[in-house]
């Protein structure tokens, strides 16, 4: 589920393990599904002993860990994957533990770092910067939060793709996941199943200034923990966001914007989506929708 609103709040939770000493990688024991870990554990611990952290940034979904040495520890949690300080929700589903060596600045702080996945989707991959361009950043598009109305509109108005499906391609825009993209358009007031090509010039400046607004929000409230409890942040907090969310998750709930509509859940490739029919329209815009 980590969206690039939770990928944001990990990256700014581990914040504080940069200039750490990285005394060791290892991998705990675990029976279950084994996640992606690039290279084998014994060369990533081999490669990662002694080095300094320099730096945290994300790309889209993926937490960047810069290690001394233009090295890359690339870290995408996928479904369920955690990035954390400490206080991992249980032992059974840790997969990556990466042991600190305590410094002058570092009392009281974290002696390791975490990644914790529950379903064993997530991926590890420690690469030189070459590879971090060829592998991940051509990969990706823009970055959802620096991405302008005519770069959106550029990337995607010759698609006959649903808007809500084409704002999920990654190589278009990076970081937006199923929820936030229903969020998004539900404030831009754009009907979910319209096509891209058929959308005006008006409809995705809407739309790119509610990826805005609704992306930056989510930071805030450090992300969306849902039903299922699996998202924390890096210290095993919940997010806050889930308490904002207009349309995720609440079929049937009356449209917080209308009041007349009722929230409807419907199905885009194979992913769930809600929506006011009453308010969000394939064309124009209906009265009540603000200037995002």
């Amino acid at each position: 589920m980590p969206e690039l609103p939770e990928v944001e709040t990990m990256r700014r939770g581990i914040l504080p393990v940069v200039g750490r000493q990285v005394v060791a990688a290892e991998k705990p024991a675990c029976q279950l599904r084994p996640i992606l870990l690039e290279p084998r554990i014994d060369a990533l611990n081999r490669r990662l002993r002694g080095r300094h952290i320099e730096g945290i940034g994300r790309r889209g979904k993926r937490v960047v860990i810069e290690i001394e040495g233009d090295q890359f520890l690339v870290i995408e949690p996928r479904m369920t994957g955690l990035v954390l300080l400490a206080d991992p929700p249980d032992q059974e589903h840790l997969r990556l533990r990466i042991r600190l060596a305590a410094g002058p600045r570092s009392a009281g702080a974290s002696q390791e770092l975490l990644f914790w996945d529950r379903r064993g989707l997530g991926t590890v991959r420690l690469l030189k910067a070459d590879q971090l361009r060829i592998l991940v950043d051509q990969k990706l598009g823009i970055d959802a939060l620096q991405i302008t109305a005519d770069q959106l509109r550029t990337r995607l108005k010759n698609s006959k793709r649903a808007i809500k499906v084409a704002l999920l391609d990654q190589s278009s825009v990076a970081g937006i996941g199923n929820l936030y993209a229903a969020e998004i358009l539900f404030l831009a007031g754009v009907d979910p199943r319209a096509r891209c090509d058929l959308l005006s010039r008006s409809q995705w400046e809407r739309i790119q200034r509610a990826t805005s607004r609704v992306l930056e929000e989510a930071i805030v409230h450090e992300g969306s923990t849902l039903s299922d409890g699996t998202y924390r942040n890096a210290l095993n907090g919940e997010g806050g966001y889930q308490h904002f969310h207009r349309v995720y998750d609440r079929k049937d709930d009356t449209c917080p914007r209308c009041g007349s509509g009722r929230i409807r859940r419907i199905v885009q490739a194979q992913r769930s989506t809600f929506f006011c029919p009453a308010c969000q329209r394939r064309r124009g815009r209906h009265p009540l929708v603000a200037e995002v």
